[in-house]
C-alpha cells in the first residue's frame, strides 16, 4: 500500500529518488579546460530527456495498447473508494483480477468496467459478471460517478445511502439482482439522475416521495419487487417522468387522482405499468392530462366504479390494458377516438351494457379482449370493419343473436373465442373451420361449428293428400302397479350396463399401469438411459398429483423425480422463472415455471405443447416434457446447456477468456439456421429473439429458446410480451407500435445478434444515445469500420478481414428502419454459408444447406 501511496503524492518520493540518482551517476565535475556553460546546459536538457522518455515508457505502453486514456491517474480519493468497493464484492469468476493493488492503470482501461475522465471514475459498468456481496457505501466517494451497471448479477444487502451524495450520477442499473431492504430517500437529492432502474429485486418498505426531487428523472423502473405503501403523490407532478413502471408489488391505497401540470409545465409521461399491486379506488379522470401517454396497465388490481369517458381524449394511447378489476358501467364510446388504439384488455370486470357500433373506427386495433364481464346485446358487425384485429375473445359475457358475417372477412384473425354467451343461429363457415369447437361452447343455440352440433336442414313441404284414419285399436290402461315394475326394470338394466362399462375401464387402467410400470423397470435397470421412440408421449402422475407427459428425451424421470429435484433459478422473463434442476440420478434439466396468470387453460394449453413437443432441430432447444399442477402449475423441461446464454457468454466472460472469429461465426450459423426452420418449415415466429434466449451447449454450437411460447399464453399475456421484448435493444422500429411480430421482425433481431457477435458490446446499453445498429452505422459512415469489431477479433484481422466485412454489411442489411428491405432468413442463412465455407461445411447438416436462391 506504500508503495500505491507514493502515485498521489506531489512530491513523488520515486521520481526524487530517480533524480538523486541520476545527479550522482553524472555529476559533472569542472575540467582543467573552461567550458562553455551553452555545453553544460545542453548535455543536462539532454540527460533530463533521457530520464523523462525512461519515466514515461510504461504509460505510452499504455497509450500504444489502445486504451484510450488522458493520461491523469486516478486520484487518492477514487482509488480508496475502488479498493473498499472491491473489497465487500464477492468475485465468483475473477473478473476483478485486473483490481490489482498499483493504482496506476485504473484510469488507463486496465481496470474491468472502470472509465475515467481526468483521474476522477466516471462509470462503473460490471453487468453479467456474477458478482455478489454488496455494494459498498464508500461508492459516495466517487463524486464524479456518472453511471453505476451493475445489473444481472446477485448482489445482495442494502441499496447504499451514500448515492445520494454523487452530484453527477445520471443512471443506475441494479436491476435483476438480489437486494433488499428499503429504497433510500437520499436517492432524490441527486440532480443530474436521468434513469432508475432497482427492478426485480426483493426492495421492500415505501417508495420515497423524495425521489420527484430529481428534477431530470426520466425512467423509473421498481417492478418487481415487495415495495408497500401508497403511489406518491410527488412522483405524479414530475414534468420530466417519461417511464413509471411500478408493477408486481405489494401497493395499497388509490391510484393518485393528481396527474396535472401546473403552469407552462410539459409532462412527458408515456409509460405507466402499474399492474399486480393491490392498488383500490376509481381510475382517475387527471390521466387524460397526460397527452402524451402510450401505455398504461392497471390489471391484476381492485380498482372498481367505472371507466371515464375522459380517456377517449388519449389520441397517441397504444395500449390498455384494464383487465382483472373489478370495474363497472358501461363501455365507453369515447374509446372510439382512440385512433392510435393497439390493444384493449377489459378482460375479468363488470361491465355491462353493449359494445358501441363506432369500435370500427379504431383501425390500429389488433387485440380486443372483452372476456368475462357482463355486456349483452348483439355483437356489433362493424367490427368486422377492424382489417388489422387479430386476436378477439367475447367469451364468458351475455351476448345474443347470431355471430355477423362480417367477422369471417378478417383474415388476420389468429385468436378467436365467443364460447359462454347466449348466442343462436348457425356459426359462419369460414370461423368454425379455422376455430375449433372450444370457441364456440357454451352456447346452446349455436350450431354448425362440430359435426355434434350440425344445424337442421328445413324439412320438405308436404303436399300429399292425409292418409285415411286408421282403424282404432282399444288397449287396456296401465296400472300404477304396472308402471312401477316397468321404471324398476328399466332403472335396473341402465345400473347393470354402468357397473359393466365401469368394470371395463379398471380392467383396461389396470393393464395400462401395469405396462407402464414395467417399461420404468426396465429403464431403471439398464446401464444407460432408455431412449423412447421419437415423437411417443409418456403420461405419468406422482404422489404429489397433477400430470406430467413426456416427448422423446435423453432420460425419464418420474412427476415425484422433477418436484423433488434440487432447484437453482437461473433468470427470469416475461413467460416465467427458469431454474436448473438436478435429480436425484444426478442427471440436469432446465424448468421454466410459467406464470399461472398468463397461461391458457388446460385443454388449449395440452394442445399447444403437444405441437411444441414434436419440433426437433439441431439448433431449437427442444421441449421434452411438461407438467400441470393439481392447482395450476404449468412446468415446462428443456434440455440443460451447461454454457448458458449468448449473453452471459460474450458479456461475462472473464479476461483470460476469448472468443476466435470461427467459434463466433458457428454460432451465428446456427442460430440462422433454427431461425429459418421456424419460418419455413413450422411457420413460427419467435417474437423475442435476443442473445439470452440463445443457448450454448458444450460444443458452443447454438440452441434458440423460447420460440413458440406465445403460443401457450393468453391474448393479453402474448401481446405484452411483443411490447416489451425490445426494452433490451433486439426490437424492430416497426414493433413500436405493438404491432404483431413478422419474419422481418426476426431478421432484425438476428441482425442485431450477428452485430453484438462483431462488436462483442451489449444491446442493452446505449453507446452516446444511440442503440447498436446506429452506433454501428454511424462509425461506419464515419469510414471508420475497424473501429466497430471486437479487439480480439483485429488480431487476426489481415486473415479475416474480408469475412468480418461481408458480415458486418449482412447484419447491416438485416437491420435496415424498413421491413421490405430486410432479406429473409433462408438468404441470411446462405451468405453466412459462403462468407465461411468451412464452418458452415463443419457445422451444418446436409439436409440443413439452403439452396441458392436469386437474389
Amino acid at each position: 500500500m506504500e508503495n500505491t501511496c507514493h502515485l498521489f503524492n506531489e512530491s513523488n518520493p520515486l521520481l526524487n529518488e530517480n533524480v538523486s540518482g541520476s545527479e550522482d551517476k553524472w555529476n559533472i565535475k569542472p575540467r582543467k579546460k573552461l567550458v562553455s556553460p551553452f555545453v553544460l546546459r545542453n548535455e543536462f536538457f539532454l540527460f533530463a530527456h533521457l530520464f523523462l522518455f525512461l519515466f514515461l515508457l510504461p504509460f505510452s505502453a499504455l497509450l500504444v495498447s489502445g486504451q484510450h486514456w488522458d493520461g491523469v491517474i486516478v486520484t487518492q480519493a477514487d482509488y480508496q473508494a475502488l479498493r473498499a468497493i472491491k473489497h465487500e464484492l464477492v468475485d465468483f469468476r475473477g473478473f476483478l483480477r485486473s483490481w490489482n493493488d498499483s493504482g496506476y492503470g485504473a484510469c488507463s482501461g486496465r481496470w474491468a468496467g472502470i472509465k475515467c475522465v481526468k483521474g476522477q471514475v466516471i462509470a462503473i459498468q460490471l453487468p453479467w459478471r456474477g458478482l455478489g456481496g454488496r455494494i459498498s457505501e464508500k461508492i459516495g466517494q466517487l463524486q464524479a460517478l456518472r453511471k453505476l451497471s451493475l445489473h444481472d448479477n446477485v448482489l445482495g444487502g442494502p441499496v447504499p445511502w451514500s448515492l445520494g451524495f454523487l452530484p453527477n450520477l445520471r443512471g443506475v442499473y441494479l436491476f435483476n439482482n438480489r437486494l433488499s431492504g428499503s429504497i433510500p430517500p437520499s436517492v432524490g437529492n441527486c440532480p443530474a439522475l436521468q434513469t432508475l432502474d432497482l427492478s426485480n429485486n426483493s426492495l421492500s418498505g415505501m417508495i420515497p416521495p423524495s425521489l420527484a426531487n430529481s428534477t431530470r428523472l426520466y425512467r423509473l423502473n421498481l417492478s418487481y419487487n415487495s415495495l408497500l405503501g401508497s403511489i406518491p403523490v410527488r412522483l405524479t407532478r414530475s414534468p420530466s417522468l417519461t417511464i413509471l413502471a411500478l408493477q408486481h408489488n405489494n401497493l395499497s391505497g388509490s391510484v393518485p387522482d393528481t396527474w396535472v401540470g401546473t403552469g407552462n409545465s410539459s409532462y412527458q409521461l408515456q409509460i405507466l405499468t402499474l399492474d399486480h399491486n393491490f392498488l383500490t379506488g376509481a381510475i382517475p379522470v387527471t390521466l387524460r392530462k397526460l397527452s402524451l401517454l402510450e401505455q398504461i396497465s392497471l390489471s391484476h388490481n381492485q380498482i372498481s366504479g367505472t371507466i371515464p369517458d375522459e380517456l377517449g381524449t388519449l389520441s397517441k394511447l397504444q395500449m390498455l390494458d384494464l383487465s382483472s378489476n373489478a370495474i363497472n358501467g358501461t363501455f365507453p364510446s369515447s374509446f372510439s377516438n382512440l385512433s392510435s388504439l393497439v390493444s384493449l384488455n377489459l378482460e375479468g370486470n363488470r361491465l355491462d351494457n353493449q359494445i358501441p357500433e363506432r369500435l370500427d373506427k379504431l383501425q390500429n386495433l389488433t387485440v380486443l379482449n372483452l372476456k368475462n364481464n357482463r355486456l349483452s346485446g348483439q355483437i356489433p358487425a362493424t367490427i368486422g370493419n377492424i382489417s388489422g384485429i387479430s386476436q378477439l375473445d367475447l367469451s364468458e359475457n351475455n351476448f345474443t343473436g347470431e355471430i355477423p358475417d362480417s367477422l369471417a372477412s378478417l383474415t388476420n384473425l389468429s385468436h378467436f373465442n365467443v364460447s359462454y354467451n347466449n348466442l343462436s343461429g348457425a356459426v359462419p363457415s369460414l370461423l368454425a373451420k379455422n376455430f375449433n369447437s372450444s370457441s364456440f361452447v357454451g352456447n346452446l343455440q349455436l350450431c354448425g361449428y362440430s359435426t355434434s352440433t350440425l344445424c337442421p336442414s328445413p324439412s320438405p313441404l308436404n303436399l300429399s293428400p292425409a292418409p285415411a284414419e286408421a282403424p282404432k285399436h282399444h288397449h287396456r290402461k296401465l296400472s300404477i302397479k304396472d308402471i312401477i315394475l316397468i321404471a324398476v326394470g328399466g332403472l335396473l338394466a341402465i345400473l347393470l350396463i354402468l357397473c359393466c362399462i365401469l368394470l371395463c375401464c379398471l380392467l383396461k387402467k389396470k393393464a395400462t399401469l401395469k405396462q407402464k410400470s414395467g417399461k420404468m423397470g426396465a429403464a431403471i435397470g439398464k446401464t444407460e438411459k432408455a431412449v423412447p421412440v421419437a415423437g411417443t408421449e409418456v403420461e405419468s402422475g406422482g404422489e404429489m398429483g397433477g400430470k406430467l407427459v413426456h416427448f422423446d428425451g435423453p432420460f425419464v424421470f418420474t412427476a415425484d423425480d422433477l418436484l423433488c429435484a434440487t432447484a437453482e433459478i437461473m433468470g427470469k422473463s416475461t413467460y416465467g422463472t427458469a431454474y436448473k434442476a438436478t435429480l436425484e440420478d444426478g442427471n440436469q434439466v432446465a424448468v421454466k415455471r410459467l406464470r399461472e396468470k398468463t397461461t391458457k387453460g388446460q385443454r388449449e394449453f395440452e394442445s399447444e405443447a403437444a405441437a411444441l413437443g414434436k419440433i426437433r432441430h439441431p439448433n431449437l432447444l427442444a421441449l421434452r416434457a411438461y407438467y400441470l399442477g393439481p392447482k395450476g402449475e404449468k412446468l415446462l423441461v428443456f434440455d440443460y446447456m451447461p454454457k448458458g446464454s449468448l449473453a452471459s457468454f460474450l458479456h461475462a466472460r472473464g479476461p483470460e477468456t476469448t472468443i476466435d472469429w470461427p467459434t463466433r461465426m458457428t454460432i451465428a450459423l446456427g442460430i440462422a439456421r433454427g431461425l429459418n426452420y421456424l419460418h419455413t418449415q413450422e411457420n413460427i415466429i419467435h417474437g423475442n429473439l435476443t442473445s439470452s434466449n440463445i443457448l450454448l451447449d458444450e460444443q458452443t454450437n447454438a440452441h434458440i429458446a423460447d420460440f413458440g411460447l406465445s403460443r401457450l399464453m393468453t391474448a393479453a399475456a402474448s401481446t405484452n410480451v411483443i411490447a416489451t421484448a425490445g426494452t433490451l435493444g433486439y426490437r424492430a422500429p416497426e414493433l413500436s407500435k405493438l404491432k404483431n411480430a413478422s419474419t422481418k421482425t426476426d431478421v432484425y433481431s438476428l441482425g442485431v445478434i450477428i452485430l453484438e457477435l462483431l462488436t462483442g458490446k451489449s444491446p442493452g446499453e446505449p453507446m452516446n444515445g444511440m442503440d447498436l445498429p446506429q452506433w454501428v452505422a454511424s462509425i461506419v459512415k464515419e469510414e471508420w469500420t475497424n473501429e466497430v469489431f471486437d479487439l480480439e477479433l483485429m488480431r487476426d484481422t489481415p486473415t479475416i478481414n474480408d469475412e468480418l466485412l461481408n458480415t458486418l454489411k449482412l447484419a447491416l442489411h438485416c437491420v435496415d428502419p424498413s421491413p421490405a428491405t430486410r432479406p429473409e432468413v433462408q438468404q441470411v442463412l446462405q451468405q453466412l454459408e459462403e462468407i465461411k465455407p468451412e464452418v458452415a461445411a463443419g457445422s451444418g447438416d446436409d439436409g440443413d444447406k439452403v439452396p441458392p436462391t436469386a437474389e
